[in-house]
């Protein structure tokens, strides 16, 4: 009886003290819980992952997407997303959403049994915990067990505090969902391009069943699709079976037609040369790269996506087969009225920018701004220039193309027409080269770019540096009637709240609309019977400029219509000769001429016809070859440089350049006050002889001519 009795008070006794173990390990983990729960706050902000949206880059049609910036999503409300596209995400993925706590001990061991029978059942994270997990920073992914108490204790708390409709929205936003797909927007253009709005029972359970397997039923086939296909039916059913669909609805819902996967943007060639220039210049407007990337704005760009194909149809389509890959083409082409650049081409590889960043002496058609100058200063057309070559200026000898000599009294129109520089040089002394440099500078050519070179007696001959969006900037402003207006690539941004900021450049009137006007019809004559006769358009007036520098390392064409300038340029990225198949060293008349002519006869097809004003004060015909005073005899070719058309295979054939000792140093030094004694400057610009650029050349053109198709009509307002 002693033993029994001792037997029972033994067990009596651990019995307690297994009670007492207990009780004192459960008051410890309530303890543990209560500190943990303390100690565990709502993270105060979102990740910014988890509100970060893409930014889409449309063309200037405000329609056509140019490209996306960093996460494809786009945050929708709630009340935007279809109930029954809401609900369906509830019953795959938690069925007692609205319900329960926020944390579900029974969705746990389901997921476990899941994971061990492999039966298709709910995951073991509810929307909430899933939510807390994508959306609040300070939670990772890694699969620990502190990172799954830290995320049970925070969708306790945020239960508590934020309506379940607030969390269902925050999950929508942030699942990713595949095809590059985060959020249920961006899911429904990935998938059936379409708003979330619009779709069907069918797609949305779709979408739903998504979410267990993004990558594997991103774009299902074979085993995959059979997966899909079943774990849809389920969703289904599970939507008949929480009330969502009426048995009728349920049995009428057909899996339903993905859209084809989009590949990414191809951001190389012409895509990646305009995405870099949207971005550089959303940054000078204050937009930062984690704007650009996670912002979710909405940029309008000034690219016309037609003239953008016009421009490379142009350029790749005129350059012969075999043109060596050293051999650079930039194309920009201007909004005369605007500054906005609606077309250029960069060339073929995106690392290296030939319209916007290549930066290659202007040659030629650098002379528009001397020519400007000169109109601004009160010379005339008619004013009387030397055209004689060569030209001493301090020790420098410069002489015209092919030491060709015009006459020591050749008027404006013929210097520029047949491009003399030893006229512009005279020009330039008689003004002053600081007013030619500041007639630049207002035509947007960067002070820095003028700086090295406006000392140099050939400065107004273009061996300052410029871009091609430069130059139909500067071009521009003479179409414009004297108004510049600052390039730019962005029309409008629309942030993610709605509020759209709009850039428009407003029009600075750098020159009189006499200087535009005469200006212009100078240029008109370099087109009609000059260097550029291979720029001429079948339809309308055209007014430009050739321009090719010494040993052709640079060649150019810059001309416009009323409504839109364009330049042109080749060179090659190691400074050498820019020879092409067929016509070996080029000038700015042959190849670039036909290149602007090819893309500005698309550009303005269908545009109407709008003729350039009137010259103000050139009405008399001047024989441009008259001797007068101590004038060169004017030396007659032995053939006639024929004309320069588009068709042409062969180039005119160069004349030997005048003999003298080169300068040391290069073509920038060339003509620079200091030099030795007796320099005798190099053909510089010898390839503004395309077209009948010398004596001999074909009848000119009388100026002022009445019947002339591009003058006296009506005009543009200046």
């Amino acid at each position: 009886m002693r033993d029994g009795r001792g037997k029972r008070g033994i067990g009596r006794r651990l019995l307690r003290y297994a009670l007492l173990t207990c009780c004192a390990g459960l008051l410890l983990g309530i303890a543990a819980f209560a500190v943990a729960w303390a100690v565990t706050p709502i993270p105060d902000g979102a990740k910014p992952a988890a509100l970060a949206q893409k930014s889409v880059i449309y063309y200037r049609d405000g329609k056509t997407v140019l490209a996306t910036q960093g996460v494809n999503r786009t945050r929708v409300a709630l009340d935007r997303v279809p109930l029954h596209v809401r609900n369906a995400v509830i019953a795959a993925e938690n069925r007692t959403f609205y319900e329960d706590q926020g944390v579900s001990i029974t969705g746990t061991l389901r997921a476990m049994w899941s994971t061990l029978s492999g039966r298709q059942l709910q995951g073991g994270s509810t929307i909430t915990q899933q939510m807390v997990r994508n959306y609040y920073s300070g939670l990772s992914q890694e699969r620990s067990i502190t990172r799954k108490l830290k995320e049970i204790l925070i969708a306790l708390k945020v239960d508590q505090s934020k309506p379940k409709d607030w969390i269902l929205e925050q999950y929508l936003n942030t699942i990713y969902f595949g095809r590059g797909a985060h959020g249920i927007q961006a899911a429904s253009q990935a998938y059936f391009g379409k708003n979330v709005g619009d779709l069907t029972i069918a797609e949305g359970a779709y979408l739903a069943a998504v979410i267990q397997q993004p990558s594997r039923f991103a774009d299902p086939k074979g085993d995959d699709l059979k997966a899909v296909q079943a774990r849809w039916k389920w969703v289904i059913d599970s939507m008949r079976e929480i009330g969502a669909l009426t048995a009728d609805q349920a049995a009428a819902a057909r899996f339903p037609k993905l859209i084809k996967p989009k590949g990414p943007l191809s951001l190389t060639g012409q895509k990646g040369h305009m995405l870099a220039q949207v971005r550089a210049e959303l940054n000078r407007r204050g937009y930062s790269d984690e704007q650009i990337n996670q912002g979710g704005l909405r940029i309008v760009t000034t690219f016309d996506k037609e003239l953008m194909a016009a421009a490379q149809r142009a350029v790749e389509s005129t350059l012969p087969e075999g043109t060596p890959k050293k051999v650079r083409t930039g194309l920009a082409a201007v909004d005369p009225d605007t500054g906005e650049v609606l077309a250029f081409y960069g060339g073929k590889g995106y690392q290296y920018d030939n319209a916007f960043s290549a930066k290659v002496q202007a040659a030629s058609t650098f002379k528009v701004y001397a020519l400007a100058a000169a109109l601004e200063e009160g010379l005339g057309l008619d004013t009387r220039v030397n055209g004689n070559s060569p030209m001493r200026v301090a020790s420098a000898l410069i002489p015209n193309s092919g030491g060709t000599s015009y006459g020591a009294a050749i008027d404006l129109v013929t210097a520029t027409r047949h491009s003399v520089n030893t006229a512009f040089v005279d020009l330039g002394q008689r003004i002053g080269l600081d007013k030619v440099a500041r007639a630049a500078e207002a035509a947007g050519i960067p002070a820095e770019q003028l700086e090295p070179h406006k000392d140099a007696a050939t400065f107004p001959l273009g061996v300052a540096s410029v871009s091609a969006v430069q130059q139909a900037a500067g071009y521009g402003v003479f179409a414009a009637g004297g108004v510049y207006h600052e390039t730019h690539v962005i029309r409008s941004v629309r942030d993610a709240s709605g509020v759209t900021r709009e850039f428009t450049a407003e029009g600075k009137r750098v020159f009189k609309p006499e200087t535009a006007a005469d200006t212009t019809y100078a240029l008109t004559q370099v087109v009609q019977s000059g260097t550029g006769t291979a720029a001429r358009l079948s339809d309308r007036p055209a007014a430009g400029k050739t321009g090719t520098m010494d040993k052709s390392s640079a060649v150019w064409f810059v001309g416009y219509t009323p409504q839109l300038s364009t330049a042109v340029n080749m060179f090659r990225d190691d400074n050498k000769p820019v020879t092409v198949p067929g016509y070996g060293e080029l000038y700015g008349g042959s190849l670039p001429a036909q290149i602007w002519r090819a893309f500005m006869t698309e550009a303005m097809a269908g545009k109407p016809v709008e003729t350039f004003p009137e010259p103000t004060g050139y009405r008399s015909w001047s024989d441009p070859f008259a001797d007068e005073g101590e004038a060169t005899p004017d030396p007659t070719p032995a053939t006639p440089t024929p004309e320069a058309t588009a068709e042409e295979s062969e180039p005119p054939a160069r004349e030997e350049e005048p003999t003298g000792e080169p300068v040391p140093g290069g073509e920038d030094e060339i003509g620079r006050p200091g030099g030795e004694p007796e320099i005798r400057v190099p053909d510089l610009f010898g390839g503004d002889e395309d077209g009948p650029a010398g004596p001999g050349g074909p009848e000119e053109q009388r100026p002022g001519d009445s019947d002339s198709p591009f003058f006296g009509g009506p005009t543009r307002s200046p």
